[in-house]
């Protein structure tokens, strides 16, 4: 496999800049998500979907505040521990595998992605970051 000779640091170092925390369609969030949070704010899973996420189709995403970020961002994540499964992944995300384009797009606002790489090694890599994906 192609990403066997390379690993995500050749792709991506985070650089704590908080631009994956913005906007862009949301943070979707599972009921698994939903209760580690509440059981990391010590609230109710019902409080927690209540106040910090909203439906967005069939699934719920975070809410953002008022400046465009995730409302858990206070220069950093204040839920770090227990973040979303999707806020783990970044940038090794699902969208990147229905369109490689997105690697792009999202290293236009993210400094830590290698925008430049080869789109069949960042497929690769994707792939391999996340082993349930289909595709």
């Amino acid at each position: 496999m192609l990403c066997e000779k390379h690993t995500a640091a050749d792709l991506f170092e985070c650089t704590q800049c908080g631009e994956c925390c913005k906007g862009y369609g949301g943070t979707y969030v599972t009921e698994a998500d939903i209760q580690a949070i509440a059981d990391f704010l010590n609230l109710s899973a019902e409080t927690v979907r209540r106040r910090y996420s909203v439906p967005s189709g069939n699934k719920r995403v975070l809410v953002q505040g008022e400046n465009g970020y995730c409302v858990f961002l206070d220069r950093n994540c204040t839920i770090h521990p227990v973040k979303p499964r999707m806020c783990r992944q970044w940038p090794f995300i699902a969208g990147v595998l229905k369109d490689v384009a997105n690697w792009r797009a999202m290293a236009s606002c993210c400094p830590g992605i290698r925008g430049d790489a080869d789109p069949s090694l960042v497929l690769a890599c994707v792939r391999a970051a996340m082993p349930d994906s289909q595709s």
